[in-house]
């Protein structure tokens, strides 16, 4: 094949299209000039009556009572945040099997960069403690 039917060849595969891009500019513009227009007329057409019940905390027309802190294990909390953050990773990571063989070495770098980045967030919540549920080893060796 020769340099310049290769050239050709590589030419018109992908071209940029450049009226996409703008037609998408104007959208997002559109769409946030409207936004914000429309929060501005709520703003200054809305009623703004501040009474005493408009105040009250509500929940499900019950009288709020007690502290309002969480009582449970934070812990518990933490973990399930963890749990969330990287059962993510199994939405990209199957997405990516089912495709690896069109995406090739670049696709199988990509997916290797973000399991190794996981990988260090894991080991960063386990060196920052994060994952321990009981008394932390410090004070375990201080009363023994």
């Amino acid at each position: 094949m020769s340099v310049a039917a290769a050239t050709n060849e590589i030419a018109t595969v992908a071209p940029f299209a450049y009226d996409q891009l703008i037609s998408f500019g104007l959208y997002c513009a559109i769409a946030v000039g409207l936004i914000g227009f429309l929060m501005l007329l709520a703003r200054y057409l809305g009623q703004r009556t501040v009474t005493e019940e408009k105040n009250a905390p509500y929940e499900s027309a019950v009288d709020p009572t007690g502290d309002a802190r969480l009582s449970g294990p934070v812990p518990f909390y933490l973990v399930a945040i963890f749990f969330i953050i990287f059962d993510l990773e199994a939405v990209f990571i199957v997405s990516w099997a089912v495709a690896y063989d069109l995406l090739g070495w670049s696709g199988f770098w990509q997916i290797s960069f973000f399991i190794v980045n996981l990988f260090l967030g894991l080991v960063y919540l386990w060196k920052m403690g994060a994952l321990d549920w009981g008394v932390p080893s410090s004070r375990r060796r201080g009363r023994s």
